[in-house]
């Protein structure tokens, strides 16, 4: 994946004009085509760099596989529930999201929902067009003093919370990742799901469908919800099972449910739908037009960032390559990368153990980023499909490479200020260090063996190993290389170790042929990093 390379953007559903003028505006060709069929998709799929979806488009292993040329997948909106980010992945696609877009649109949809359902508005305009007046079979609660329960405190169900709270509601919650201390913050207290069952009037959802929250609420949590809790969930379909929800509203367990979203969409089962004491929509949670507007700004913002080299957010999958935009790190993950490829070269070795070892301030954090670099590097020579930062590490599991990070805050002299790379393959003797020598990867170290002054790892690069005391190899490197019409143009030799010593030869041009040298070398070994 050629990052920046950004061409061609297929926008595959309805957004708002804006998103299409950004796109042109930074210097992209642009198709819309909403309403494709699967097999249209993947007709026109096949030369995009770039795919733009909502929520009706499924971006699924096959439609990537016919994706010849595509570098992202935009979602404008949060969920990302209909793209394989796994399959993503495994190709090296990047998957972006615009999780802040429709997050008030959502969230006011979420408020609607809980006070219809406390004074049936819906039931009672129905009742009206049907020429009816009812006025005491629609009598309803005051939200005032009653407990809502928020599962899920990220950026709607915080929204949701704060303004309930201003009908008097009490907000209790619960979120794996949330501390109580920051919950607490926006008026939430939060209590193990055990203590909140029993608790609440109101429960609404707010997480992302995952195996831990698909069927959250079931026939068991049902059971323990005081008689007549009303239910919200505007998040994800088969969060909440709608099998136990039918059954709870027909026993009167549950009082009543706001749907937005359901398992199946359109619903196939229209039980819960016709249920008197359930009020649906067609899944209009960003269905604003600020929403949208604001959805297809931030998505074509970001992928004109990462067409021009600016930036990446939103960045659901490969989050290390959010760094690799920084002009500070970029160098950092080269060197990470060709010191990877080194001692993949070096140890013929692409399976085990391999730990990278960060020296010096400078590269506390740098681990994120560093690790997959690495693991890129060692699989870089194999017969993977392309390899990045998207999907080194999850390539790197499947060639059973294990990359392991460590960092110490001291790292020796003269690269303390700077910072210093070390990768080792557990079990061997091989061991590669580097650093930065201002925007320029170097090599510092092979297996023990140091250049006093450190070698370029940058383009065509020979490596080879040789007896301290034979000259001969550079003679005839450079025999070689003019015949080949080539150039030396660097030249680095380490300290000797065990009687030899390694050398890097930095070349205008790869050699196609080493059998004039390898009889004076122990080995030797082309790159091009």
């Amino acid at each position: 994946m050629a990052l920046g390379k950004l061409q061609k953007v297929l926008i595959s559903e309805s957004l708002d004009p804006c998103c299409r003028e950004i796109l042109q505006a930074g210097g992209l060709r642009v198709q819309e085509k909403p309403g494709l069929s699967k097999e249209e998709l993947l007709r026109e799929i096949r030369d995009c760099d770039g795919l733009i979806v909502r929520s009706a488009t499924k971006v699924t292993a096959e439609v990537l596989e016919a994706a010849e040329r595509l570098q992202v997948v935009g979602r404008a909106g949060t969920g990302v529930d209909n793209v394989d980010v796994e399959a993503a992945t495994r190709k090296g696609v990047l998957v972006m999201n615009t999780p802040t877009g429709n997050s008030l649109s959502a969230a006011e949809l979420t408020c609607g929902m809980i006070l219809c359902l406390a004074r049936q508005i819906p039931q009672a305009a129905a009742s009206m067009k049907e020429g009816k007046w009812d006025r005491k079979k629609y009598m309803g609660m005051e939200l005032n003093g009653k407990t809502l329960a928020v599962l899920g405190l990220g950026r709607i169900g915080r929204e949701v919370a704060t303004r309930m709270q201003a009908f008097g509601m009490k907000t209790i919650g619960y979120d794996p990742i949330i501390t109580p201390d920051v919950s607490a913050t926006f008026g939430v207290e939060q209590l193990p799901l055990e203590q909140i069952w029993p608790r609440c009037d109101f429960i609404t959802v707010h997480t992302p469908l995952l195996p831990s929250t698909t069927g959250l609420l079931n026939d068991s949590t049902f059971a323990k919800c005081r008689r007549g809790v009303q239910v919200v969930n505007c998040a994800r379909g088969g969060i909440v099972d709608e099998g136990a929800l039918l059954r709870a509203l027909q026993s009167g367990q549950c009082g009543g449910a706001a749907l937005d979203v359901f398992t199946q969409e359109p619903p196939k089962d229209r039980d819960l739908v016709n249920h008197p004491n359930v009020i649906s929509c067609p899944h209009l949670g960003a269905s604003t037009r600020e929403a949208q507007s604001r959805c297809g700004k931030e998505i074509a913002m970001q992928i004109v960032d990462m067409a021009t080299g600016k930036g990446l957010t939103g960045v659901v999958n490969g989050q290390a390559l959010s760094k690799a935009f920084a002009p500070q790190t970029k160098p950092w993950i080269a060197l990470a990368r060709a010191l990877g490829t080194v001692l993949c070269t070096a140890s013929k070795q692409v399976q085990g153990s391999v730990q990278v070892c960060t020296l010096g301030t400078p590269l506390k954090e740098a681990g994120s980023y560093l690790t997959p670099a690495v693991a890129a590097g060692m699989l870089a020579g194999g017969t993977q499909k392309e390899v990045t930062l998207v999907n080194a590490t999850l390539l790197a599991q499947e060639a059973g490479l294990k990359v392991t990070t460590t960092h110490s805050d001291v790292a020796p002299e003269p690269d303390s200020s700077t910072g210093l790379v070390q990768v080792s393959l557990q079990g061997t003797p091989h061991q590669v260090t580097g650093t930065v020598q201002g925007s320029t990867p170097v090599l510092r170290q092979v297996n023990g063996a140091t250049f006093k002054q450190p070698a370029p790892l940058s383009g065509p690069v020979l490596i080879y190993r040789a007896k301290a005391s034979d000259t001969s190899a550079l003679a005839t490197l450079t025999g070689l290389l003019s015949k080949a019409g080539g150039q030396l143009l660097s030249y680095h030799s380490s300290s000797t170790v065990a009687g030899e010593q390694w050398s890097v030869a930095g070349l205008s041009a790869p050699l196609s042929n080493l059998g004039e040298l390898k009889p004076r070398v122990t080995e030797a070994f082309q790159l091009h990093l």
